[in-house]
């Protein structure tokens, strides 16, 4: 044998078993003979030849019978081996003899029990892969995970069984399995519907779909921010340019009845201490939109449900009284159940009226409908064909609105004491909202005011029956023009913070689809319009008149009309492809859909002294079924599209508290905090414990929720020892006088009525709010904390009078207009409160918090739930050595949760092995894993919180609930709530140079910064 024969004969044989039997070419010497015993062939493996090595392996025989000494005298051969340098005996020179017979019985049974051992371990699946995923990746075809015959036949019975499992069972096929029957115009409204019926989507809901990260918030579909990076560009369009939301979400309410009724039954639920309610001179004209707060009937300032907008129905001529008044209430889905309750029991509406026009939902064909009976009855997986009616065939209507409503459930209710109606009209109106200077040249290039309709024309054609009847009246007409003139004169305003706050205009507009450009472009100011002077100044001043107010879109009979009659967006697209000149305008004449439409200002800031009307705009309110039709020419004239978050983020430049996330004493603020420690807590448990901070030993007690209640409490009964214990040092009253004089005290229990709360302890008690935590964790305060928080929220409040808030902004130092006189010369001229002043304050709001912001002085960006501290004396001693002086820091916290957690593991470790041990019965394993004991989480406190305002080496004042680095100042700002009684305690022991100086704390961080504290009304 050549050794290029030999070598392609040792590749081959590479990868073989060690017991192969050697091919014909390996042959042995020509003197020697095989002896291969009752014919079982003689096995050995040649081992690859390399150059320079002559190792060979010799095989080993097994011999299954004794075998005869004649026998081994007549075997005396040697096996023979070919090396390199010619036919030798074995590895060593050494011999082995080979039998020469062998008994055939025992030598097939030993063959048959391995070749049994061997379609054994063929025939069973020792993985997880299916039997097509074991074939050669060169053999594999995508039909065999569905076709069994596109496997080789060895494999189809075990690849049958595979199929015919529970687990691999084909599921039901839909109606229209191939793509070009999905992307069927009816077969996709079909899918819309019903997806539709479990969380509602607005009418922008599928061109957000596209371009946002969709959140299902509050029973809504929401887009929560946009996909691509555009954090500075949207803060660039609220101050430069014009920012476009949806704010279809948010819930209307109206009344209906008589002025007086309806004055009276809502006068309880708002106190004119906490600023205008409902019967403001310009809000009940219906020329301005007015803003109130809501508390249960007679509660004030407990037990707020939350803040709403409210817009009263302009009547056409100052002079005319209508006993029948109509009013608008908009607010935040979340306080929609607590509010409507409040208001059916406060105006007496108990009476249901039954809804005569469902609301739209999915209207099924009487061939759909039969469909869908039968369909038990047809095969599973079984492919089914649409049936048509012919003519009977019904076109599929789009659901518009709420989807999600019962149409047998009522959505008005009636008084019949009070005659007050009260309706839902939630997603019966489209809302949006454009912000930036920009959004008057955007309105009045996107809109025309509708054109009106003369004798000449053809008017026997068109469905819009009301405007025609409007333009025959004069006084309509007339009101048509003048509001079409304040409209346009809005074009070469620069800012609608020039116009008053909340002003209302009323208009009809046509198409706007008619005017859509070409192309996207960005519109500007043109000062041109603006040629009248006069007017445009009477308009600043005293804004639009109370009869331009007036709209049609108070009427539900014409809203219903303009929806059912609008023009499809495929018909406007085929008249528009027949003009003659293509481009030109489209002029449709009667045919042209009239819109009724209520612009609303929005004023921006309105707090504190700097960048007033920031943030300030338009808000745009249309009938039902429009909101695409008015969405795409904004976004056309240049309007930057923003969703939930940048929401927040213009609710944290204007410095206002957020719905519901800055509201802790409304119910739907409670809510909101616990999902929000919860989805915080999970998203903390899926780090491991090396790469997330151990907030134990950082002395954060709360990182995910900020305990109000306590810490109102513990500063309360902090002042009050505090109180006891000088009276008790002092030598005479007169000395105790003077020291009280110095310090705001807590209420005395002569001075207050101590009642105790729900759960029958004294208000002074710290045990309460500490045996109402999360026996696991403060950071899961969920179903137990928040029923705490609503049973001891008696006394809990937040700070909303304005008469106070205007002291305490004094008391705080210079105004937060002028930060560079603030940090050069903070608390110049202003004195401190004193005993005398603070005590009506503490004896109305003994545990209340107040509203502040918050402005770092150096670097620094602060985060949700950091801490407000007050500083020490060392802190201020240091800030005046160095100017540059960042802050303290906080000392390192042992971890007394350390080693319980590491006997935790430890029990779990020994239950995982009971639990897989068989012999353990399932009763006794499946039980609770650790019976009296607590489940620990490495890094956080467990069990009932300590005192929250001395566990750190500097006091706790409050929390933060916004916080992030400011463009508009260029540092880090802040928003948060402190104890009331721990704020004034404060400014009374500061010095004056250092007033308004707190300290802040990240969560994760233990350093301290300073920041001054601002009180904005």
């Amino acid at each position: 044998m050549s050794n290029a024969k030999e070598r392609k004969h040792a590749k081959k044989m590479r990868n073989q078993p060690t017991n192969v039997t050697l091919s014909s070419g390996f042959v042995a010497d020509r003197g020697s003979k095989y002896h291969n015993g009752g014919g079982r062939p003689f096995q050995a493996q040649k081992q690859e030849p390399f150059p320079g090595t002559s190792r060979q392996r010799q095989t080993k025989m097994t011999h299954h019978s004794p075998v005869d000494p004649d026998v081994k005298e007549q075997s005396s051969s040697k096996i023979m081996f070919k090396k390199k340098g010619g036919w030798k005996a074995g590895p060593e020179g050494t011999s082995q003899e080979i039998p020469k017979y062998i008994t055939a019985s025992i030598f097939a049974q030993a063959r048959a029990a391995e070749i049994s051992a061997m379609l054994k371990a063929v025939t069973q699946k020792s993985s997880n892969s299916l039997v097509f995923q074991t074939l050669p990746r060169h053999m594999r075809r995508r039909a065999m995970s569905h076709n069994v015959k596109r496997l080789p036949r060895r494999l189809r019975e075990i690849a049958q069984k595979e199929a015919e499992k529970a687990v691999h069972q084909k599921k039901e096929h839909s109606k229209n399995k191939c793509h070009k029957a999905r992307r069927c115009h009816k077969n996709r409204v079909l899918e819309f519907n019903r997806r539709q019926k479990k969380n509602i989507w607005l009418e922008t809901h599928i061109w957000h779909a596209k371009r946002f990260h969709m959140v299902k918030k509050w029973g809504y579909c929401l887009g929560e921010r946009p996909t691509v990076k555009s954090h500075r560009a949207c803060y660039r369009a609220m101050t430069n340019r014009c920012l476009l939301q949806d704010l279809s979400y948010y819930c209307c309410l109206e009344l209906t009845g008589k002025e007086e009724e309806i004055l009276k039954a809502l006068s309880p639920m708002c106190s004119v201490d906490a600023g205008l309610t409902f019967a403001a001179v310009h809000c009940l004209s219906g020329k301005r939109q007015g803003s109130v707060l809501l508390y249960r009937a007679n509660r004030y300032p407990r037990e707020m449900l939350g803040p709403v907008t409210f817009i009263w129905k302009s009547e056409r001529t100052p002079s005319h009284t209508s006993e029948s008044r109509q009013l608008w209430i908009w607010l935040h889905p979340t306080l929609k159940q607590d509010i409507l309750e409040e208001l059916k029991a406060v105006c007496q509406c108990v009476e249901p009226i039954k809804p005569i026009i469902c609301t739209p939902g999915l209207q099924l064909t009487t061939s759909e409908e039969k469909s869908q009976t039968e369909l038990p009855d047809e095969k599973i997986g079984k492919k089914r064909k649409r049936k048509d009616d012919g003519e009977n065939a019904k076109p599929i209507k789009k659901v518009i609105g709420d989807g999600t409503r019962d149409p047998h459930q009522p959505s008005s209710w009636i008084s019949a004491a009070t005659g007050i109606i009260i309706s839902d009209l939630t997603m019966e109106m489209n809302r949006l909202r454009l912000i930036g200077p920009l959004s008057h040249s955007i309105l009045t290039e996107a809109l025309k005011a509708a054109s009106v309709q003369t004798e000449g024309e053809d008017i026997e054609k068109t469905p819009h029956h009301w405007w025609i009847e409007t333009c025959t009246n004069p006084d309509s007409v007339s009101l048509h023009h003048r509001q079409e003139a304040i409209f346009e004169l809005l074009g070469g305003i620069t800012s609608p913070a020039e116009i008053p706050a909340g002003t209302i205009l009323g208009l009809t507009v046509g198409d706007p689809r008619i005017n859509l450009p070409p192309k996207r472009s960005k519109v500007l100011p043109n000062p041109e319009k603006c040629q009248d002077n006069e007017k445009v100044r009477q308009l600043l001043l005293e804004g639009v008149p109370v009869d331009c107010a007036h709209s049609f879109i108070w009427n539900q009979a014409i809203c219903k009309n303009v929806t059912e009659n609008k023009i499809s967006d495929q018909d406007l697209n085929r008249r528009r492809s027949e003009l003659l000149v293509p481009g030109s305008q489209l002029v449709l004449g009667p045919q042209e859909s009239r819109i009724p439409i209520l612009l609303i200002q929005q004023p921006g800031k309105v707090t504190g002294d700097d960048r007033r009307g920031w943030g300030s705009g338009w808000d745009i309110l249309l009938p039902k079924g429009w909101g695409m039709a008015f969405w795409i020419p904004f976004i056309y004239r240049g309007a930057r599209v923003g969703g939930l978050k940048e929401s927040m983020m213009h609710s944290q430049y204007k410095r206002s508290p957020d719905i519901p996330g800055d509201f802790p004493d409304c119910p739907a603020g409670v809510v909101f905090a616990e999902e929000q420690a919860k989805n915080l807590l999970e998203k903390y448990k899926r780090r491991p414990p090396a790469k997330r901070p151990n907030y134990v030993k950082l002395g954060t007690l709360a990182p995910f929720c900020c305990p109000w209640e306590q810490l109102a409490q513990e500063w309360e009964s902090r002042v009050r020892a505090r109180e006891e214990s000088s009276v008790a040092s002092s030598p005479s009253g007169e000395d105790s006088d003077s020291r009280r004089d110095k310090l705001p005290c807590a209420p005395t229990p002569e001075n207050v009525d101590l009642r105790p709360d729900e759960g029958g302890t004294s208000p002074s008690s710290c045990s309460e709010p500490q045996e109402v935590m999360d026996t696991e964790c403060p950071a899961r305060m969920g179903t137990e904390w928040v029923a705490g928080q609503v049973a001891t929220s008696s006394l809990l409040c937040v700070l909303r009078s304005r008469k106070w808030l205007k002291q305490l902004s004094t008391w705080c130092g210079p105004g937060s207009g002028d930060r560079r006189a603030a940090r050069q010369a903070p608390g110049r001229g202003q004195p401190a409160p004193t005993r005398a002043a603070c005590l009506p304050l503490l004896e109305r709001f003994p545990r209340a918090l107040v509203w502040v912001s918050l402005a770092l002085l150096r670097k620094g960006s602060p985060e949700p739930h950091s801490m407000i501290c007050v500083p020490a004396e060392e802190d201020f001693l240091g800030l005046r050595r160095d100017q540059l002086y960042c802050g303290p820091q906080e000392s390192k916290h042992s971890d007394p949760f350390k080693s319980e957690i590491r006997k935790q593991k430890e029990r779990k470790k020994v239950e995982k092995k009971q639990n897989q041990a068989p012999a353990e019965p399932e009763g006794l394993v499946g039980g609770p894993p650790a019976a009296g004991h607590r489940a620990l989480t490495l890094g956080l406190w467990s069990g009932p919180l300590p005192r929250v305002t001395s566990h750190c080496s500097r006091v706790l004042l409050g929390f933060v609930t916004q916080g992030d680095f400011s463009m508009a100042v260029g540092s880090g700002e802040a928003l948060g709530f402190v104890s009331l009684t721990g704020l004034l305690d404060m400014l009374s022991t500061q010095p004056a140079a250092e007033r308004g100086l707190v300290l802040l704390r990240a969560p994760a961080s233990p350093q301290y910064r300073f920041a001054r504290i601002a009180v904005e009304v």
